[in-house]
Order: structure tokens, then sequence, then C-alpha cells
């Protein structure tokens, strides 16, 4: 019977024990949470701009095409082209602006 109600008590000691750590390490594994999703770490950062510059860079490649299309129908007396040329280019200067 005393084997029992030794063997009961280690039982109930060991669940709170276990309870206890829980309780114990709860905020500390809530703060720790919360920094990692509140901070970037910069591997992050360099790959976002990587991405950004990417983008930035698809995009002027192909406005850059579409001022080549229109500069040779401007060249060929298309005046709605040259003002698209005119367009473009002031496009792709802000673009440019950007990155810097």
């Amino acid at each position: 019977m005393r084997h029992l109600l030794i063997l009961g008590s280690v039982v109930l000691l060991s669940g709170c024990v276990s309870l206890v750590k829980d309780v114990v390490t709860a905020p500390i594994k809530i703060v720790s949470k919360t920094a990692d999703v509140l901070t970037t770490s910069q591997s992050e950062t360099d790959e976002k701009r990587g991405r950004e510059m990417r983008k930035r860079e698809e995009m002027l490649g192909k406005l850059s095409r579409l001022r080549d299309k229109a500069r040779a129908k401007c060249e060929d007396g298309d005046k709605d082209a040259c003002r698209l040329v005119r367009s473009l280019e002031n496009e792709i200067s802000a673009l440019q602006d950007q990155a810097t």
C-alpha cells in the first residue's frame, strides 16, 4: 500500500513539475517569438532589396524596348509615337531616380 502511495505521489509530482516548467518558460517563449516576428535579419533585408532591384531592372528593360519601338515610329513621322517616347523617357528617368 505504501508503494502505491509513493508511486501515486511521484506521478502527481511529475505532472506538477511539468506544469510549473511550462508556466515558467511560457513568457520567455512568447517574448522570443515576438522578437523573431518583429525583427528582420540582414539576409532577409538583402533578399528583399535584391527582389526590388530585379523588378525595377525588368521594368526598365520593358520600358526601354517600348521606347525604342516608339522612337523608330517617331523617326518615320508618327507624332503620337514621339509623345510616347517623351513619356517613356520620363518614366524611365523616374524609375532610375528611385534606385538612388
